[in-house]
């Protein structure tokens, strides 16, 4: 008996014209994961006697806000970093629901991939440190021409990561509002790094 092919491919396309509807319903109205749902948060955990008694106290409060909202979770992160005459400062608190979202909507992997190389990451170091020019960061990270600098540099620029000095023309800073947001996430590159509790092979699972 032959196959009907073309009945096949109309099968096939309104199966996945359904999908679509359906994802698309998922978008416009979102469920709450349950399963990510603690049934008790736990104030205790990983705390120790040499923990700093306001951040057990800040723990705590985070830990009934989840209970009392019967929500995820919350995470508050404050800092400060200087460098040379400038100085970020910042304290903020995020949803956990919000953050995992940002996988979903695919925008964590946009940033990633923005940042995820390491010549744009030895050029954010350096302009982290100090205002850079083109010239500069071609001597600084180890370039040949300032074309090779400009290719880095336009899309830590259109992500707002990057702007040039407001003082100095051909000067490049970063975007004040932006500090903290590096720093963090190096921050919790730091934590899956430790070795503490397991040994990751970072080398070993890269495509």
């Amino acid at each position: 008996m032959s196959r009907d092919f073309g009945k096949e491919i109309d099968s096939i396309n309104m199966q996945l014209g359904e999908i679509k509807d359906l994802l698309a319903e998922i978008i416009k109205h979102p469920r709450k994961d349950e399963s990510t749902k603690p049934s008790k948060c736990v104030e205790d955990f990983m705390w120790n006697d040499g923990t700093d008694e306001r951040l057990v106290k800040l723990h705590k409060e985070l830990c009934e806000k989840t209970n009392e909202k019967n929500d995820s979770g919350y995470i508050t992160y404050l800092g400060v970093f200087s460098s040379g005459d400038r100085q970020s400062n910042w304290i903020l608190e995020k949803n956990a629901n919000m953050l995992l979202r940002l996988i979903e909507s695919n925008a964590a992997a946009k940033v990633l991939a923005c940042i995820g190389n390491n010549d744009r990451l030895n050029m954010l170091l350096a302009i982290l440190r100090a205002p850079r020019t083109a010239a500069q960061l071609v001597e600084e990270c180890g370039y040949n021409t300032t074309g090779q600098v400009y290719h880095h540099l336009k899309p830590l620029l259109a992500s707002d990561l990057v702007k040039e000095d407001d003082g100095q023309r051909g000067s490049y800073v970063i975007q004040p509002h932006r500090v903290s947001g590096i720093i963090m996430l190096l921050a919790g590159i730091s934590d899956m790094l430790d070795t503490k509790y397991s040994h990751g092979d970072w080398e070993g699972s890269s495509d």
